[in-house]
This record gives C-alpha cells, sequence and structure tokens, in this order.
C-alpha cells in the first residue's frame, strides 16, 4: 500500500509537483475534505478523477486580486432575484461563489476535456491578469463555478478557497485552484476525515488539516 504524505510542507511540495492534495477544512466549519489541484495542472483525466472519487462541485478559486482584475463579482451581489437575498449559512458570513464559466474555445463545456480546458485557461489568465480580456476570453453561465477569495485569505476566512490558494502561493504558482468536495459513497454526506485520509494512502495523496495551514500560512 502507498503511504500518504501528511503535513503543510508535504502538501507545498505536491502543489509545485502538480500533484492533488486533500484539504480537510474544520470539524466546526463545513467538516469536509476536498481534492484540491492547482489549476494549471488539471488534465482532462484530473477532472475525471474529481468526478468519479470526490463527487462534489469542481470550482475554481481564484484571489481577490485575479477577480478584482477580471471584474468577477460575488454571485449574490450579481443576481436580481429575491432567491439570493438574505443567505444565512451556517458555516460562514458568506458564499464565496462568482460566475460559472466556460472558455470560448469549448463545445458544450461539461466534457472532462471541456471542463479541464476551462480550468487550464483560467490558471494562465491568473499568472498575468492584467494583459487578459476576460470576457473575451470566457463566457458566462458556464460549468465551471469560479470562487472568490477574500482579500486577506486566511485573516479574513478559513474556507477551502483560502486554504487552497494559500498553498498555491506559498508553492509559487498562479492563484488559482480547482477544489472539489469528497462525498460517502454510502451516506451522500461529507467524507469522514479518516476516510480521505485512507483514501491518501490508497493513492499516496498529501492530507492536511486546514488548522495546520492557517497555523503555518496564515
Amino acid at each position: 500500500m502507498k503511504q500518504a504524505v501528511v503535513g503543510v510542507e508535504a502538501a507545498i511540495e505536491a502543489f509545485r509537483e502538480g500533484s492533488p492534495v486533500l484539504v480537510h477544512d474544520a470539524a466546526d466549519r463545513e467538516g469536509e475534505t476536498d481534492l484540491v489541484y492547482p489549476a494549471g495542472a488539471v488534465t482532462p483525466e484530473a477532472v475525471a478523477r474529481m468526478r468519479n472519487d470526490a463527487g462534489g462541485l469542481i470550482c475554481v478559486a481564484l484571489s481577490n486580486e485575479v477577480a478584482e482584475a477580471f471584474g468577477l463579482p460575488f454571485l449574490e451581489e450579481a443576481l436580481d432575484h429575491p432567491a439570493s437575498a438574505d443567505h444565512d449559512l451556517g458555516y460562514d458570513e458568506r458564499s464565496s461563489f462568482s460566475l460559472p464559466v466556460n472558455h470560448r474555445d469549448t463545445f458544450t463545456g461539461i466534457t472532462d476535456e471541456d471542463r479541464a480546458k476551462t480550468i487550464t485557461e483560467l490558471a494562465a489568465a491568473a499568472s498575468d491578469p492584467d494583459a487578459t480580456a476576460f470576457a473575451d476570453e470566457f463566457r458566462a453561465p458556464g460549468h465551471v463555478h469560479l470562487l472568490r477569495a477574500a482579500p486577506n485569505l486566511l485573516a479574513d476566512r478559513e474556507g477551502h478557497t483560502e486554504l487552497g490558494i494559500a498553498l498555491a502561493e506559498a508553492a509559487g504558482l498562479a492563484p488559482a485552484v480547482v477544489v472539489c468536495e469528497m462525498l460517502d459513497e454510502e451516506t451522500g454526506g461529507a467524507l469522514a476525515p479518516a476516510d480521505a485520509k485512507a483514501y491518501a494512502e490508497r493513492h499516496g495523496l498529501a492530507y492536511v488539516e486546514g488548522s495546520d495551514i492557517i497555523d503555518r500560512l496564515g
């Protein structure tokens, strides 16, 4: 059996190598483990893995600075519908969702190939946001949901969006990461941390607690 590698340094090194990391936020928050990739390393095979092994929503988190450069709003502020008002989240003060997008060179946008194309192009754009005409390259609505990180990252918010961006920055990568919740096939709920660690062991992946990222990078 392969061995999981645990801890922040292992997670940073995995990111540098383009490998995914399992990140558990906190038992008193969402209580979820996300499969997190540096966006620039995502392939169609990685999208398939997130669909099949994780099962949650495949999202791309961007730093606040990149989102500002692209003119990306928080989705709840962009929607002109009563359903977007009066959010009452049990785990945080606000959602980090922004627009869902497809790259303009995709077809439907939902296939593994199309989503990988959108994701890697988002990573390329995030590496030089001032040189990107966002609306010329991406269209909304689409099939890749964007998340907008808090301005001061972990000092402001301790979600997977901020935890992932903090890892990317520590690894010297563009501030764009893919996050996807790991769900339990039997219960349909969040995969328990022990089971997430077991998955990491089976596949030789890094596992890290959000609290450790906050202590090291916050």
